[in-house]
């Protein structure tokens, strides 16, 4: 059986996530210490006992739920899994930079360091109520797409396709008037559902030029390396191990599309029937059985999860 690892992105964040990983694998708490002293604060206390709208903030959110991931990654290490029991590595969005550490790519402190950069970018490069997101359910990709831009024609101003998650799920983002009519054209194309969605800001789209701009200037200072298994890239939908390679493509990630779709479907035609999850809930893996119901998925983010991984190998 191939396996790929996966890492969730931002929206799967909870109070509590990693600690029982931290309390049972002295190495899973080692991961948190490490991100506490890149970030010069107690980020682990905000996950573990902090508020829930505090962790929702996006310069928050991206480097604790990387640290979790990564959490994950040391204690099934611990248990004798390394990275090499992956044919692949993939993160949705922020997911992009755990998976990058986890691979060896990245060091934990500068993947910390980088995502909080990166959140405070994304945050401070639209004013709060300029742009939106919103999700359209039941188009696929291309009339989505067609929806997007017909939206930024009409208003002239910024709608574009941001996340193609699964076959029936589209996220949209820009403006928040061009959003707002894209939601109304996918109501009137069939849609089964069309929501705003409750972001602080309108990530992956043109909006963001200014985050992509700190994104470059805080990667040049930033050592990569070749990943020791592949990433299948967000905006590229296939693999890449080249570092500069690497560099450039995360800067491309903060404007451009995160072809999720794409991207399981170029893992699946390349071999992968498995596919791990690693780190906080099972957003992905949902998707991932939408993309290929033939694929299997498997959560790693507790303690019995990281076991039952372990096993599943021996």
């Amino acid at each position: 059986m191939t396996r790929a690892f996966v890492f969730p992105g931002q929206g799967a964040q909870t109070i509590g996530m990693g600690k029982a990983l931290a309390e049972a694998y002295p190495e899973a708490k080692a991961v948190f210490d490490e991100v506490d002293e890149a970030l010069g604060e107690s980020l682990s206390s905000l996950i573990w006992e902090g508020e829930q709208d505090a962790l929702t903030l996006t310069q928050n959110a991206q480097p604790a739920l990387m640290a979790t991931s990564l959490a994950a990654m040391r204690a099934l290490q611990a248990e004798g899994v390394t990275i090499s029991a992956a044919a692949y590595v993939a993160g949705h969005s922020l997911g992009e930079y755990s998976a990058l550490a986890a691979s060896g790519a990245l060091s934990v402190a500068d993947a910390a360091r980088l995502l909080r950069t990166r959140g405070l970018a994304m945050q401070q490069a639209v004013p709060v109520g300029v742009g939106a997101m919103a999700a359209l359910l039941g188009l696929d990709f291309a009339t989505a797409d067609t929806l997007a831009q017909r939206a930024a024609k009409d208003t002239q101003k910024v709608c574009q396709a941001a996340n193609d998650n699964d076959p029936a799920q589209v996220v949209i983002s820009g403006h928040a008037e061009a959003v707002q009519h894209a939601v109304e054209l996918a109501r009137e194309a069939g849609a089964k559902r069309a929501v705003m969605l409750p972001v602080s800001a309108p990530f992956h789209c043109k909006l963001m030029e200014p985050a992509a701009a700190a994104m470059a200037e805080a990667l040049s200072h930033v050592d990569i390396n070749e990943p020791a298994v592949p990433l299948v890239a967000n905006v590229l939908a296939h693999d890449v191990v080249q570092p500069d390679t690497i560099r450039s493509l995360l800067v491309d990630q903060v404007t451009g599309s995160v072809r999720w779709r794409e991207s399981v479907e170029w893992m699946v035609h390349h071999g992968v029937t498995e596919f791990w999850e690693i780190g906080a809930g099972k957003a992905l893996s949902g998707m991932i059985r939408r993309i290929e119901k033939s694929s299997a998925t498997r959560a790693v983010g507790t303690p019995e999860e990281v076991k039952a991984a372990a096993e599943s190998l021996a």
